[in-house]
């Protein structure tokens, strides 16, 4: 693990002063500042708690139904059948959150190549992945990205 984790630095460390060697320009951009602040993100986290108030009410209603049931061969094929009902749409609910969270996740990876294009950045690098270095790019991408809703205090609007 300490071996890849140097081989990772060591390979970004080079990649970063052969883009100086060169004369490449280097951005940075902070994708969970961005991820967060995503007007898709927030409704997507919104329709997923409502999702999830509704996986709650299926372990309450099997509660009240077996706390009813004296037989106790009943009360095993009652929680089978809750089990199997509550594993099996909660695996969806969770299938189809991380589908829609990576394909908005992706837009906004295409929307940072796109606005690394226009602004002529050779490299473009995780905030999070780079020590040193690298213009800091993330509220520029906030503010062209439209689906980022940010607060007037960052960048001195919101879209």
């Amino acid at each position: 693990m300490k071996k890849s984790c140097f081989i990772l630095i060591l390979g970004l460390f080079l990649s970063i002063n052969y883009a100086h060697a060169e004369g490449g320009t280097i951005a940075v951009v902070d994708l969970q500042k961005i991820v967060s602040n995503s007007a898709q993100v927030k409704q997507l986290k919104q329709e997923h708690a409502k999702k999830m108030d509704e996986l709650n009410k299926i372990i309450v209603n099997a509660r009240g139904e077996i706390s009813n049931e004296t037989d106790s061969a009943k009360i095993l094929q009652l929680e089978e059948k809750y089990t199997k009902e509550f594993n099996t749409k909660k695996s969806a609910l969770e299938k189809d959150y991380n589908a829609r969270l990576n394909a908005i996740e992706k837009s906004i990876k295409d929307e940072i190549a796109k606005k690394a294009q226009a602004d002529k950045y050779d490299y473009v690098f995780a905030k999070s992945v780079l020590l040193y270095g690298g213009k800091d790019i993330t509220n520029e991408i906030m503010r062209w990205y439209p689906m980022c809703s940010i607060l007037d205090t960052e960048v001195g609007y919101s879209l």
